[in-house]
Order: C-alpha cells, then structure tokens, then sequence
C-alpha cells in the first residue's frame, strides 16, 4: 500500500524471511530518511526502538521493520488525528521550506488523479 501522509510517502509492505513473505510483519518503505524520521517522532510511543535500515542496492533505500500490531496501532491514530480540511497544505506546513520537493510532487499526483478522473 502506498500512503501519504504530511510526513512523508510510505510503501507498506509485508515482511520477509528467507522462505517468503511474513504476515506478521510489516516494512514501512520510503525513498527519504526524513519520512521515516517524521513518522517516527510523529508516533514516537509506537515506533520507539524500530531503527531506520538503510539498503542501498533496493528499490526503497529507507525502512523500518514492525510487528503488524504495531502498524496498525499507528493507522488507527492517523485516522484519528485527522484534522485537517486539505491535504496539500497540511503537507506543506508539516514539511517546511526543506521538504517543498516532497510538496511539489502532492501537487503532481494530485493533477494525474485529476486527469484519471475525467
């Protein structure tokens, strides 16, 4: 699942072991160590102790590994927190002047959306 958040863009994935996919765990993927950085002081009592892995030779460098109870821990208080009437701007508060590329891109998802629409 991809999920963007005002801190940032996630790929959720199951976990793995080496004999395949894992149910129980949960990879939270992003391509900017900031998102996972963001996340992580956003949902501190949650994420405490998952340390950013770093994997230079895959597709999403960034990861945090996670039992799925916790994961969805963290959904259910994103859905919670929800506060805001626009996205894009909240996104853009959150971010400040140092994530304006992150911002940039809502924009153009937003417009391929759009365009998907009609």
């Amino acid at each position: 699942m991809w999920i963007f958040l005002p801190e940032g863009f996630f790929s959720v994935v199951c976990g793995r072991t080496k004999d395949g996919l894992d149910a129980d765990t949960i990879t939270v993927r992003a391509r900017l160590k900031q998102h996972l950085e963001n996340l992580i002081a956003r949902f501190s009592a949650q994420l405490a102790g998952h340390p950013i892995k770093q994997t230079d030779d895959t597709d999403y460098r960034y990861r945090l590994i996670l039992p799925k109870t916790t994961w969805v821990k963290v959904l259910a208080l994103i859905g919670q927190e929800l506060d805001y009437g626009n996205f894009k701007s909240r996104a853009a508060t959150v971010q400040g002047k140092a994530g304006r590329d992150y911002v940039d891109a809502l924009h153009d998802v937003w417009a391929m959306m759009r365009d998907l629409q009609s």
